[in-house]
């Protein structure tokens, strides 16, 4: 009886860890109920416009049953990192203002101008104060891992912001020369 318990419990161990593996790195969802692409993109860590078009998708609506391609995701240590920045630059702003700090370091991926990884755009030398600080080394808020996964998921729908600046703080005013996007609490976007 032993011997089967303990049978029992290695197989369905290697049967769960199996499963977590193939869907860490699945690249398809089938769609069920209640599914949108919102949620499955925050769910991924990918954007909403990624799916679309990994999909041909050309509107937002979905069929249960049918399976998505889902492209890479932004990987756990990147979203994490993601977070503390966000944490560190922005605690204490709206929650929209979270958002726009996350959203600016994914246009900056995006942009020729800077690094084209997650970690090369906040470790580029200069760039964000908490990392030559070492303020960035905090335990991300709950705001800002939201703020972040908003951020991914509707990543190339904003105002193509690529820096940000709190005018009252700013020793630097080469920002103040940039094209205006937004002001979001004490923070002013630009690009």
């Amino acid at each position: 009886m032993r011997k089967l318990l303990l049978t029992l419990t290695l197989s369905l161990s290697l049967i769960f860890t199996v499963n977590m593996s193939a869907e860490a790195s699945s690249s398809v969802h089938n769609i069920k109920s209640g599914d949108t692409l919102w949620n499955i993109a925050q769910h991924y860590g990918v954007s909403v416009n990624q799916i679309k078009d990994a999909n041909g998708l050309r509107g937002y609506t979905i069929f249960i049953g049918n399976t998505l391609t889902i492209p890479n995701p932004i990987s756990s240590q990147e979203r994490h990192l993601m977070e503390q920045l966000v944490t560190a630059e922005a605690k204490g702003e709206p929650y929209a203002g979270q958002v726009a700090v996350a959203t600016v370091i994914l246009n900056r991926v995006d942009s020729e101008l800077f690094p084209n990884t997650i970690n090369g755009v906040i470790h580029d030398p200069g760039q964000f104060t908490p990392v030559h600080t070492g303020t960035i080394n905090q335990t991300p808020t709950e705001s800002a891992k939201k703020a972040v996964a908003e951020a991914i998921a509707f990543r190339g729908q904003g105002n193509g912001s690529l820096f940000f600046y709190n005018p009252t703080t700013a020793t630097n005013h080469w920002n103040a020369t940039r094209q205006h996007t937004i002001t979001i609490g004490n923070h002013v976007f630009a690009k």
